[in-house]
């Protein structure tokens, strides 16, 4: 199946442009990934598909940290120590679901996605 403009490039053997079967639709477009990073709190809100909108992180100190039971408290981010999504994620300290984060009150694992819903949350990991 051909794409919309992907292999519009070359011209006919005719000499003539290529012209495309169809254009990309709206909900065909592709964005560059939000990859949320340990600093002072900046938030972006988009517009998605139904009129929605979608609050997404560009940076965050601090995480919603469940310690067990019903008590979240608010912990200061020191660094990210692992990321499975991606080994470059580890080295540029990109916070996304799974990620292992070293905090105040020590390790936790993120189970939010900061990059859609614009929030951190995490349980801490037992050592």
């Amino acid at each position: 199946m051909r794409k919309s403009v992907e292999n519009l490039a070359t011209s006919k053997i005719t000499g003539g442009r290529r012209s495309p079967l169809r254009i990309r639709r709206k909900y065909e477009t592709d964005r560059y990934p939000n990859e949320a990073i340990n600093g002072a709190q900046v938030t972006i809100t988009r517009r998605i598909r139904g009129n929605n909108k979608k609050t997404a992180l560009k940076s965050i100190d601090f995480v919603n940290l469940a310690t067990g039971g019903s008590k979240v408290k608010k912990v200061k981010i020191v660094k990210v120590l692992e990321n499975a999504t991606n080994n470059d994620y580890k080295r540029r300290g990109i916070i996304t679901k799974g990620a292992i984060l070293e905090t105040q009150d020590g390790k936790c694992r993120v189970i939010s996605k900061p990059g859609q819903n614009g929030i951190v949350n995490a349980i801490l990991v037992k050592e």
